[in-house]
């Protein structure tokens, strides 16, 4: 019987790369260059004139925008767009992201409520504000675009019965504002420039014998030539103090915290109650519209030895603004 022999087939298995796939340098640096621009502007406050300060008001957005041109950027694989793209997503993440954690700041001391709401022309629910102050029963509410109308609305609903005491400025169109209080009240005048729409200014001594001035706050938009006025009119507002009374501004200022402007006047001696309380990033503007509210630009400042125990944000049917709502702490 012949033996066969079995030979063994010789070679070598070739398994073929597989080609990451590469974004080009040039389609990169495209989409991360705009927000690059973003982040220097808004963090050196260059925003000028109109269009960049309303285009500002958007950078929470453009904060979680700066997420694809990272990726994007990652898949180029060209270190310098990387590190421009990563710089850029972490310029606007600080910029945004600290507003929803808390540092309410002083926790013991006198419990005192602000309640603010743009009326839209007088057109917001006077029941529902009504409603809002015996929820939270404020100390003060300051009301922007308040019309006679609104005012007699209000009566109406109850707030005479509620809120006694009273310093009005009421008129028609955007002008109108005024404020409410449960104690009485003295009228403020010459603190400061009244640039824009009617802002009343009072002073009021709290159940515990704290006197606290408080100033309703509503500046022009920066719409146009009005960026001008606005401007002026931020810059108008008193400083926040270190001694004597306490101050607190509350109203529709128009702005957000990514205006340098904004910015500037709490750095004079102020805590944004919303960033302070955790709720930096609630939208307030517009409320009823097409879009769902999208920007932030009503607020409550209150001067630096003041505490923020809660923030609250609700809507006001038939006005374009949500009403906000915070609990301050005022120090013994």
């Amino acid at each position: 019987m012949d033996a066969t022999t079995e030979t063994p087939v010789g070679g070598v298995i070739v398994t073929p790369r597989r080609r990451r796939r590469r974004v080009r340098a040039g389609l990169a640096w495209f989409a991360v260059t705009p927000f690059a621009a973003w982040a220097v502007t808004r963090l050196a406050g260059l925003e000028r004139g109109s269009f960049p300060a309303q285009l500002m008001t958007a950078t929470p957005y453009a904060a979680a925008g700066s997420l694809l041109p990272m990726l994007l950027a990652v898949l180029s694989r060209r270190r310098a767009v990387v590190v421009v793209a990563a710089a850029t997503t972490t310029a606007l993440g600080l910029s945004v992201l600290p507003r929803a954690v808390a540092d309410s700041g002083p926790a013991s001391g006198e419990r005192f409520v602000v309640l603010s709401a743009n009326l839209f022309f007088g057109r917001g629910d006077p029941a529902t504000v009504v409603d809002l102050v015996r929820r939270y029963h404020p100390d003060v509410l300051s009301l922007q675009e308040l019309t006679p109308a609104a005012v007699a609305g209000l009566d109406t609903a109850g707030l005479k019965e509620l809120m006694p005491y009273r310093m009005l400025e009421d008129d028609y169109g955007a002008t109108g504002t005024g404020l409410y209080a449960t104690r009485p009240v003295t009228p403020l005048t010459g603190s400061f420039q009244v640039i824009g729409h009617n802002m009343p200014a009072a002073r009021l001594r709290t159940a515990g014998g704290a006197q606290v001035e408080i100033i309703a706050v509503h500046t022009m938009p920066p719409l146009g030539r009005q960026v001008t006025r606005w401007a002026g009119g931020l810059r108008a507002l008193p400083s926040g103090p270190s001694a004597g009374p306490f101050r607190v501004l509350a109203g529709d200022f128009n702005a957000s915290l990514d205006h340098a402007e904004m910015r500037g006047l709490i750095a004079r001696g102020y805590r944004d109650a919303g960033d302070a309380a955790g709720a930096g990033l609630v939208p307030t503007w517009p409320f009823g519209k097409r879009v769902p509210p999208i920007i932030t630009i009503d607020h409550v400042l209150a001067d630096r030895r003041i505490g923020v125990r809660t923030y609250q944000v609700h809507d006001v049917p038939h006005s374009d603004h949500r009403a906000v709502v915070t609990e301050l702490t005022l120090p013994s």
